[in-house]
């Protein structure tokens, strides 16, 4: 059964990216005075309808997943090919973008936790008007973590992107091993103070990017969420997606958030990087698909997900 819906679902997604128009409608939302988004609306929209909540990754990334210089569309490209299928999507600014609009950004002041009350926001917002047959948490990279958190208790269905499978003070330790291991016992020492809920005087202006004065509060509010520990809270179907391009997250993280909730379901997508494009190449060719917007994203990324929505 869920073969033959696969194949549907494949059928109908390459004859709506036939059509020269869209065969779906959107609208921008604001949930409050700091979050606002895109409703992307099947024309054919009953009370059938099912509702995706993007939240998008680390950094000001706003509703399309592009940040200043890195323009790839991700989160846009990925809610209009499941609008396409009939799906309902909603994908929203992170608040820091209203706050820096208004003049009232104040990075030293943002929490981790900032960002599960503002994705709670949403999910109540759209729980309330009772139009929706059901409604999935998707998260991308560390909106993973955040949609985790926030859907517990709140959401019918859940789904991380590349999303860590470890508290994140592991993640940017291994990343930094790799990527400058000269520099990797001077993090060590820096995480380890910031996750007894301690801040620093930061001497290394290098690491500033990662341990400025202002984002410090930030990240010892993160670094106390453990995925596995998240996960295992969720009572509700949960699907696990990761590419086994992505030179970001690893897809050892996906497989250990399975083996924290072993009736999750788990896609890892061949050639699939960590903004969901598709990469033949070498890194050269991962990285520069960061600022592509017209490169198409993984068609089996779309499918898979309107699958596992399709049978909730």
């Amino acid at each position: 059964m869920k073969k033959l819906l696969y194949i549907l679902i494949l059928i109908a997604s390459s004859a709506a990216f036939s059509q020269n128009n869209p065969l779906f409608k959107t609208e921008n939302i604001a949930i409050n005075s700091l979050l606002n988004g895109t409703l992307y609306t099947p024309l054919k929209q009953n009370n059938a309808t099912k509702l995706v909540i993007l939240i998008a990754g680390s950094g000001p990334t706003n509703r399309d997943g592009n940040q200043i210089g890195l323009t790839n569309n991700s989160l846009k490209l990925l809610a209009e090919s499941l609008v396409n299928n009939d799906i309902a999507v909603y994908s929203y600014d992170k608040r820091i973008f209203a706050q820096m609009a208004s003049g009232k950004l104040d990075e030293a002041s943002l929490t981790f936790d900032n960002f599960i009350d503002d994705a709670k926001a949403v999910i109540l917002y759209f729980k309330n008007q009772k139009k929706y047959h059901s409604i999935t948490v998707a998260g991308h990279s560390e909106g993973a973590l955040i949609g985790m958190v926030a859907a517990n208790g709140n959401a019918d269905a859940y789904i991380s992107i590349a999303g860590a499978g470890r508290p994140i003070d592991e993640v940017l330790l291994e990343q930094i091993g790799k990527q400058a291991p000269f520099l990797k016992e001077e993090v060590e020492k820096n995480l380890a103070t910031l996750k007894n809920g301690n801040t620093f005087e930061l001497k290394n202006q290098m690491l500033a990017s990662l341990f400025r004065a202002s984002v410090q509060p930030y990240m010892i509010s993160w670094i106390k969420y453990h995925p596995q520990n998240e996960i295992k809270k969720l009572q509700i179907p949960s699907l696990l997606i990761n590419g086994d391009k992505d030179i970001q997250v690893s897809v050892q993280d996906a497989q250990l958030l399975q083996q924290a909730k072993p009736n999750a379901q788990l896609h890892i997508i061949s050639n699939m990087n960590h903004i969901f494009k598709v990469i033949q190449g070498d890194d050269i060719e991962n990285k520069a698909s960061y600022t592509n917007p017209e490169l198409p994203i993984s068609t089996e990324l779309s499918l898979i997900i309107s699958t596992f929505i399709q049978s909730l």
